[in-house]
């Protein structure tokens, strides 16, 4: 049913000091750059290897008053290949979906559901036509 993890995402306070070291430093291609619907930059893709991606999201601050930062982990994918069997499967185990299975910016269909300890999962069917197969 799981094919591999599909991608694992980060969100980042200072997009060019992340992009120097995941592409410079690491070696990592910038594949591309999706927007949001109000045409703002939102997510940057890198190519760990063929079919192993991060996802760079901007938008990161450190709130220390809080003790809270939204720097770090955001997602965990996991590539399926079918979206409606493991939504249908998840749900059987009486979890429920933060996100229906839907069809995502990208032409992939995702769902979401949370960990034990509120981690966000994300599980995605590649479409034939999305940029990652590109």
């Amino acid at each position: 049913m799981i094919k591999g993890i599909g991608h694992t995402a980060y969100t980042v306070e200072n997009m060019d000091q992340s992009l120097r070291f995941y592409c410079e430093v690491l070696g990592f291609e910038k594949l591309f750059e999706l927007k949001n619907e109000k045409d703002e930059p939102w997510i940057i893709y890198l190519k760990v290897c063929d079919g192993q991606f991060i996802e760079l999201f901007y938008g990161g601050s450190k709130q220390i008053e809080t003790n809270h930062s939204t720097i770090g982990y955001a997602h965990l994918c996991l590539e399926v290949d079918d979206i409606h069997e493991i939504a249908n499967h998840l749900k059987e185990h009486g979890l429920t979906l933060d996100v229906e299975p839907k069809q995502g910016l990208d032409l992939n269909h995702q769902c979401w559901v949370r960990d034990p300890d509120g981690n966000r999962i994300e599980f995605m069917q590649m479409h034939p036509d999305a940029p990652q197969n590109k």
